[in-house]
């Protein structure tokens, strides 16, 4: 399914129906993904059959509502292939996940002059975290630098897995070049010396296949709304015996066994990190955008964002004032690609892109460490889906040729 059958996926998402001035073009997928029919008709239908809280009552509708929230986790298991479903927990996005990790393991595990191994491209959600518990318990953070093509630079990563090193934190793709990280390899190289490895999935799980167990990493975390899911809904699989020996992030409801005047003991996986009432319609949601995708095929998608990528590069290349960032290899890459125009800010390209319906983000996109090592500020980024064709790529490339009218009248 080419990118030649996926032009009618676009029908199953609502949001393209709408009438304005110009043809909604979206191309930043990568801050969200737009939301399949079937998605907005599972939030609804839960909402309005099988609204109840969960594990709390023994009537039909609150049982209903468990089972929905159960099959959710299932789903998500099933989708990064956890040895069990009770490694999965539900978080409010990957930010929450990073950081409930970070927190607990910054009380039972990090000690003052332990190191933590990142990288120069991570978003900030996979920095601040680590900074914070720098900054609490005398830590030091270490950054794999990048090349001038947008890849890792692994020239000195066994030098910095060595001791004192405790974590290795870092993303499966860069949300600003799209770079696919050798994340099996790394994970090796770091296991082979004891250091666990954290994985920011973000911007890989709404493009490629994840096997967690093939990976072998100890920690991955994703957003619900990147999948094409409801927002506030979030993924941290953890191996088991980590799960089993951190402490709770959150206390409250849900996440214990017993209470008393003088203490608690918490409950089983996963609810032990699950305080409160959970976002149900959420779960519901994601299962129902996974089913979606699944239905779709992960060889399809994954061909039409190579596909996409590669007429994307080819086209904006024919333009010379255009200097593209990131692997020139589409094999190399999901589906996000950052420009910049030098002379233009980004937030001008982004503004007039808007007029003409085009959509784009423009900035530093959470990431000014990976911007500083790039020696740029900011930069303008498309990014696309499964919804997206060759005829959105046209519309941006003749809206540029705008901008530069625009802002320079006397190049044109």
């Amino acid at each position: 399914m080419p990118i030649s059958k996926l032009t009618k996926i676009k029908q199953h998402f609502p949001i393209f129906s709408q009438q304005q001035a110009q043809p909604l073009i979206y191309l930043d997928s990568a801050a969200t993904a737009q939301k399949p029919e079937l998605v907005l008709e599972a939030v609804q239908e839960f909402y309005e059959r099988d609204n109840a809280n969960i594990h709390r009552g023994i009537y039909d509708l609150s049982l209903r509502a468990t089972a929905a929230y159960d099959e959710a986790r299932e789903a998500v298991a099933r989708h990064l292939n956890a040895a069990c479903a009770a490694e999965i927990i539900f978080t409010r996005n990957a930010t929450e996940a990073i950081n409930l990790v970070a927190n607990c393991l910054g009380r039972a595990y990090f000690k003052p002059g332990d190191r933590i191994l990142l990288t120069k491209m991570e978003h900030h959600s996979n920095i601040v975290p680590w900074q914070m518990q720098a900054e609490q318990l005398g830590l030091e953070l270490v950054y794999l630098d990048i090349t001038a093509a947008g890849q890792l630079d692994l020239s000195k990563v066994d030098e910095l897995l060595a001791k004192p090193t405790k974590l290795f934190a870092l993303t499966h793709v860069s949300n600003v070049l799209g770079t696919i990280n050798p994340l099996k390899e790394l994970v090796a190289r770091a296991q082979a010396v004891g250091v666990p490895v954290l994985v920011d999935g973000c911007q890989a799980v709404p493009h490629l296949t994840v096997d967690v167990q093939d990976l072998a990493c100890d920690f991955y975390v994703f957003s619900g709304h990147k999948v094409g899911g409801p927002t506030g809904i979030g993924v941290l699989y953890a191996k088991r015996a980590w799960l089993e020996k951190l402490p709770p992030f959150l206390g409250g409801g849900d996440m214990i066994e017993e209470v008393t005047l003088t203490g608690f003991t918490t409950a089983d996986l996963p609810n032990k990190f699950e305080a409160g009432t959970p976002n149900l319609a959420g779960a519901v949601g994601l299962k129902a955008a996974l089913d979606f995708l699944n239905q779709l095929g992960w060889d399809n998608i994954r061909q039409h964002d190579q596909e996409l990528m590669t007429y994307a590069r080819q086209q904006l290349a024919k333009l010379d004032f255009v200097q593209l960032l990131g692997p020139s290899d589409p094999s190399q890459v999901t589906a996000a690609l950052s420009f910049v125009i030098p002379g233009i800010h980004p937030h001008d390209i982004a503004e007039v892109l808007n007029q003409d319906g085009v959509c784009v983000r423009a900035g530093h996109h959470c990431a000014q460490p990976l911007m500083a090592a790039l020696g740029i500020s900011a930069c303008t980024r498309l990014s696309f889906w499964l919804y997206n064709s060759r005829a959105d790529i046209d519309a941006l490339c003749t809206s540029l040729k705008q901008v530069r009218k625009i802002f320079t009248p006397a190049a044109s």
